[in-house]
């Protein structure tokens, strides 16, 4: 990275601009430059004897934060020695596993200092937000961009922060180009996320949405800066993968000083007036997500701690909201968020509720697939007839698989909710389903004369009681079936044409039940989220594989594959957010295999990749590198990245050793060591490796 982009004097003008714009500069920002100078000075002869000594030797000191951090990282690395003094603009005594987080800035930029510490950090004892610091050490590549490393810190006082930080956007960061620099930005605070020693602010700039991290202050209150409009003057931090590969970008601001409450948030966000839901997005009432909303109406849904859909008398609207405390369907609530859009329509995010008025139940809406798909049924409460076809309760949610019409419908329902009532509903059975209609478009090519059109929506159920059974599984079988040929045979004798007509009829359920037959065998031997094949199949085709090297002498691999912490996607971002995450993982490793080779999920986040007739086992590792480091790309759902890894655990074996190994087994047994020695890695197979531990 290269932060000459950052419009900042070379070291050696820094004096004669200073000189120039001295008339023009405020007062602050004269006594920062006059401060760092004297600090500079008072080097004096020692630090010339050493730049003397340094030459000599063929390696000059860097002085400066720029110089420092403008090294390419093949020069970063050569540990060139470093000496600067600068004030701390960032300082967190433990950031993860006791390591300290500083950034310091001089006349020329800033840098991150980089103190490893094996037990304590004694060294950062003395250090807060403000300290003048002389700082001693090496250049040495970091996350992103170089830092100084090995530093001997020494406190000489204390220095304002620098004044006039860099006015920058969401584009500007993500540029790159502004790592470690003292920058400022300004927003609208639309969450805050309290840990015990830090906090969050999710800050909504004109451009994008941007994470600020703020050591926790003691007695300090945060909640009151949502929805408050802030600039915020702060360090810019990448956020990076494993591989040094910035994914994303984020703040540090010092302290809580830092933050300059431009337009203080309603001391009540549902004193603001009441805006009817078919209002929003309008023509005449257009709003932006810079601000709340206020909307009151009954409940539909509740999902509590995730979502909330409510209807007024114009229109119905989903909100995403952290709140768990339960309300009733019908309940009338007043609503405070912020409005963005979800596919084509408008969403409320980071909401807060609270009880208005008695219960009035909102009656729901008798609707086809044709309908639902011409448009005008998002967010509202709907009736839907179909067949089950299929159920998948494995996962967080529970997915209903429906047929109607056209449409192959996903009925959800969160797993908390759901109970023990899924195991009931059978495949076949003639089911009607209400929920709240979800829709999905396709803006790239699903638009029609600049009118979005529906591609395909989703049901989101509130309890068990939303699916109600019409009709059971057809009582049509094979059995049923000759036992109906044998009495038209017998009805023959007395009238021929009524064996026609039953002929004809048993012909078409015939037809029906092979079909059926095929659809379930297909589901019954893929997974319904993803479509990869299930473990009955993956253990047929591992047999089949088995057989198959040992008639040729080639060999054979099982790749062991499990999302890192996926977890915390969930918690984070949400369970449609986790299913989407499965599908595009699926997506990947088929795209990493050949198209002979099988890729099936066994449940939940765990994937399993068989690797038939090997001419060579090295080609195993080679594979299971790609998968590494394919699924390390970040994942982009609604408008965030979500960082991704892998843990693979690999079990090659040739052909004379299949019959005596357990592949399963031992893949298993290299994954958990994948995980246990980092994740986001894999591992071959040795029989040293411990056993997976019993659950």
């Amino acid at each position: 990275m290269n932060v000459g982009q950052i419009r900042q004097p070379p070291p050696n003008e820094s004096s004669v601009l200073l000189a120039r714009r001295s008339s023009l500069l405020p007062a602050s920002y004269l006594f920062f430059t006059l401060l760092l100078a004297a600090a500079a000075g008072s080097m004096g002869t020692a630090a010339r004897a050493e730049t003397a000594h340094e030459t000599k030797a063929g390696s000059r000191i860097l002085t400066t934060a720029r110089e420092a951090h403008s090294l390419s990282d093949e020069d970063a690395m050569l540990g060139l020695p470093v000496h600067l003094r600068g004030v701390v603009t960032y300082f967190d005594p433990d950031f993860g596993k006791g390591q300290p987080a500083i950034f310091i800035h001089d006349s020329t930029g800033g840098i991150f200092i980089e103190l490893l510490c094996k037990v304590t950090c004694k060294a950062a004892d003395p250090l807060f937000v403000g300290a003048l610091l002389d700082v001693r050490g090496v250049s040495a590549p970091g996350g992103f961009g170089p830092v100084v490393g090995n530093p001997v810190l020494r406190v000489l006082g204390s220095a304002p922060l620098p004044p006039n930080p860099t006015r920058v956007g969401f584009a500007d960061l993500k540029t790159g180009a502004y790592d470690a620099q003292w920058v400022e930005v300004e927003g609208s605070i639309h969450r805050v996320v309290e840990y015990s020693r830090s906090v969050t602010l999710c800050l909504e700039m004109r451009d994008g949405p941007i994470n600020v991290t703020i050591p926790k202050e003691p007695g300090a209150t945060y909640a009151n800066l949502v929805d408050a409009e802030v600039r915020i003057d702060a360090n810019a931090a990448p956020t990076t993968n494993a591989n040094g590969r910035m994914i994303g970008v984020h703040l540090q601001a010092p302290n809580l000083s830092a933050v300059h409450l431009m337009e203080a948030a309603p001391s009540d966000p549902f004193a603001l007036p009441s805006i009817p839901i078919d209002g929003l997005l309008r023509w005449g009432h257009f709003a932006t997500p810079y601000h709340r909303i206020h909307l009151r109406g009954n409940v539909t849904l509740q999902w509590p701690g995730s979502s909330l859909c409510i209807r007024d008398a114009t229109r119905a609207i989903c909100a995403q909201t952290s709140q768990t405390n339960a309300i009733n369907l019908g309940d009338l609530v007043d609503m405070a968020g912020f409005l963005e859009t979800d596919n084509n329509a408008p969403v409320i995010t980071d909401a807060v509720f609270r009880l208005a008025g008695k219960t009035d139940l909102v009656a729901p809406q008798p609707a086809t697939d044709g309908e639902i798909l011409r448009g005008g049924f998002d967010s509202k409460l709907i009736q839907i007839d179909g067949l089950l076809i299929g159920h998948d309760v494995a996962s967080s949610d529970v997915t209903l698989l429906l047929s109607s019409g056209d449409a192959v419908i996903p009925a959800i329902l969160p797993k908390i909710l759901a109970g023990s009532k899924p195991g009931a509903w059978k495949i076949g059975s003639r089911v009607r389903v209400t929920g709240i209609c979800s829709v999905q478009i396709d803006t790239q090519s699903h638009v029609q004369e600049g009118v979005a059109v529906t591609k395909s929506f989703r049901v989101l159920l509130r309890s068990p009681a939303d699916v109600t059974v019409l009709q059971g599984p057809s009582w049509w079988t094979p059995s049923h079936a000759v036992f109906l040929l044998t009495l038209a045979l017998i009805v023959t004798l007395m009238v021929l044409g009524w064996v026609v007509v039953l002929r004809r009829r048993v012909q078409q359920q015939a037809g029906q039940l092979r079909e059926s037959e095929q659809l379930f065998r297909h589901m019954a031997l893929h997974d319904a989220l993803t479509g990869l094949a299930t473990r009955l199949l993956l253990q047929d085709r591992l047999d089949i594989a088995m057989e198959s090297a040992k008639r040729r002498g080639t060999g054979l691999a099982v790749l062991m594959v499990d999302l890192d912490k996926f977890k915390e996607v969930n918690d984070t971002y949400g369970h449609p957010a986790g299913d989407e995450v499965l599908r595009v993982t699926a997506n990947r490793l088929l795209r990493a295999v050949r198209k002979a080779d099988t890729v099936a999920r066994l449940g939940g986040d765990e994937f399993v990749v068989l690797l038939q007739d090997l001419t060579e086992l090295e080609a195993a590792e080679r594979i299971a590198a790609l998968i590494v480091d394919s699924l390390a790309a970040p994942i982009p759902i609604e408008g965030f990245e979500v960082s991704v890894s892998v843990s693979v655990g690999v079990c090659a074996v040739a052909a004379e050793a299949i019959a005596a190994i357990d592949i399963l087994k031992n893949a298993d047994a290299a994954l958990y060591d994948a995980k246990a020695s980092g994740r986001n890695r894999f591992q071959i197979y040795r029989p040293d490796l411990p056993p997976v531990p019993a659950a």
